[in-house]
């Protein structure tokens, strides 16, 4: 996956994450009849199938080979999940939201935020409006084109596909 990743260029733009806290294993939620918490399932075992931080690793150890390394985006500035570049907003969603609508125009939230991010600024803080509008009618017609090839995969319900 690395070498792939490397192959399609080598200045690769992440998200800063803390990836520890994906790992708690269960968290309390409510009391149940006995005043005992229920215990609830998180991200520990299919994150730790999956290691993203490991191939963030790998990644960055590759990258340097070629004098490079990962380039960190700020997530405190940029919030690429919440940004719309159309009318410059940032509007919080929820984690089951999994779909912007852009005055007709279904994207996937990961789809758009990795849109975004690839039209970072050179402050690594802010987008480049100028970019975006220029590649939005591309992203949009691949994202379309990606939407109805992953919807043949049944294992995807956690993007919302």
């Amino acid at each position: 996956m690395a070498n792939y990743i490397i192959s399609l260029g080598n200045r690769v733009y992440v998200e800063q994450m803390k990836f520890s806290g994906l790992q708690r294993r269960a968290k309390n939620t409510k009391k149940n009849e006995k005043g005992k918490f229920k215990r609830k399932k998180r991200f520990g075992k299919s994150l730790a199938n999956k290691a993203p931080s490991m191939l963030l690793s790998i990644i960055d150890r590759k990258l340097k080979y070629f004098g490079e390394e990962l380039i960190e985006i700020n997530i405190f500035e940029a919030k690429a999940s919440q940004f719309n570049h159309f009318d410059r907003t940032y509007t919080k969603k929820s984690l089951s939201q999994r779909w912007n609508d852009f005055n007709g125009r279904k994207v996937q939230r990961d789809m758009y935020s990795a849109f975004l991010i690839m039209n970072i600024s050179n402050d690594l803080k802010s987008f480049d409006m100028n970019k975006c509008n220029e590649r939005f009618d591309n992203f949009y017609k691949l994202h379309n084109k990606e939407i109805k090839r992953l919807k043949g995969n049944k294992n995807l319900s956690s993007i919302g596909i």
